[in-house]
């Protein structure tokens, strides 16, 4: 609907403004002419005795133009003030606050700044200081792990079979600093465990996601130690769910102990045994084993691995790396143990959440 407008002291145009006296010969004040002054002093002619003609209707009439004009102003205004709010809100859904979630006394962890978001360089920017490399000492020589801080003052969640058996536990930050590091608690069902390191505080943490909004084909990175190369970061994407992966509860009855997982210095035999669809891959897992639901994903993953994490591209933490295949060096031709092929798995971190409480008790140990 348009607004029909007039200039100031204008009278409607359908009829002849003149065809309306302001007195009649029936009224008793009608008679001569008369004179005066409209209110913005505008002279006027009338008939003696007549009502004066009405003000102008400028004033009223632009007051109304310009009201539309102000409002939608005001409107936009107060749609920028919320827009601004709800990004402020997703952010904090997205971002920090999503380290709280469902795991009691996490930290907010470092996620990735909004200019590097859905960057490989800008998760691991923002990740890397809070994975570390873990030395694990047995009777059957040392091995090395993955592990991811989730609290300032160096609680550490990896996996059991990096440390299960290890009578000294040492853990090097990305800064190179070292610590060493005591047990609080183990899952061995669940293939996880919690350590926390001696003295440390004001180190960087890792932010937990939700992978219960994981889908496949979503972009990943991973960030390990493998081969005791520390803060290696590998990117792929997520190739399935709900992968029913079965590795070792503990060192017992599996050839090559706590080592045979991690590789490298001392006892590692540079294997890192699991069963998948029925069959055994990396070696013998033992008679003592655990299945679990894990995310797989070809983002490179190699012994060393293990404990390390899976990270989505907004920073969050949403797997625990834990198992990899490798074709033997027969069946790859070679005389030395063959790497990744794209197959890895990782714990799914809804997992690692809904038990943190059990491992900070140190009831599943």
């Amino acid at each position: 609907m348009t607004e029909n407008l007039r200039p100031s002291g204008a009278h409607p145009t359908d009829q002849d403004p003149t065809s309306y006296p302001y007195a009649s010969p029936s009224h008793p004040y009608g008679g001569a002419a008369h004179s005066g002054t409209a209110h913005d002093g505008t002279a006027y002619a009338g008939t003696a005795g007549g009502y004066p003609p009405p003000p102008p209707y400028a004033p009223t009439t632009r007051r109304k133009a310009k009201r539309p004009v102000a409002l939608l102003a005001a409107v936009a205004i107060a749609a920028g003030v919320i827009g601004g709010g709800a990004a402020t809100l997703v952010g904090q859904l997205n971002g920090q606050d999503s380290a709280a979630t469902g795991a009691s006394g996490v930290v907010n962890g470092t996620t990735v700044s909004q200019s590097s978001k859905g960057t490989v360089a800008g998760v691991a920017e923002a990740v890397s200081p809070a994975i570390v490399e873990i030395g694990a000492a047995s009777s059957a020589g040392r091995s090395t792990g993955s592990g991811v801080v989730i609290t300032e003052d160096g609680e550490i969640v990896t996996n059991n079979h990096v440390i299960s058996g290890a009578q000294q536990i040492q853990v090097t930050l990305s800064t190179g600093k070292t610590y060493t590091a005591d047990v609080v608690g183990t899952d061995p069902d669940k293939d996880l465990a919690l350590i926390k390191l001696r003295g440390a505080s004001g180190l960087k943490t890792a932010a937990l996601g939700d992978s219960s909004q994981v889908k496949v084909g979503d972009q990943v990175v991973a960030i390990g130690s493998p081969e005791g190369l520390t803060g290696t970061v590998t990117s792929g994407i997520v190739s399935a769910l709900d992968r029913d992966v079965t590795v070792a509860k503990d060192d017992s009855g599996s050839s090559g102990g706590s080592g045979q997982g991690q590789g490298g210095q001392g006892g590692g035999s540079g294997q890192w045994p699991f069963e998948f669809g029925g069959q055994q891959f990396n070696g013998d897992t033992g008679e003592q084993t655990t299945t679990y639901k894990a995310l797989q994903t070809d983002a490179s993953l190699n012994p060393g691995n293990s404990g390390g994490a899976l990270i989505n591209m907004d920073g969050e933490i949403i797997g625990i790396n834990s198992a990899m295949y490798a074709p033997s060096s027969a069946a790859a031709g070679s005389g030395s143990s063959a790497g990744s092929v794209g197959l890895g798995f990782a714990i799914p971190v809804n997992t690692l959440k809904a038990d943190l409480d059990t491992l900070r008790a140190g009831d599943g140990s």
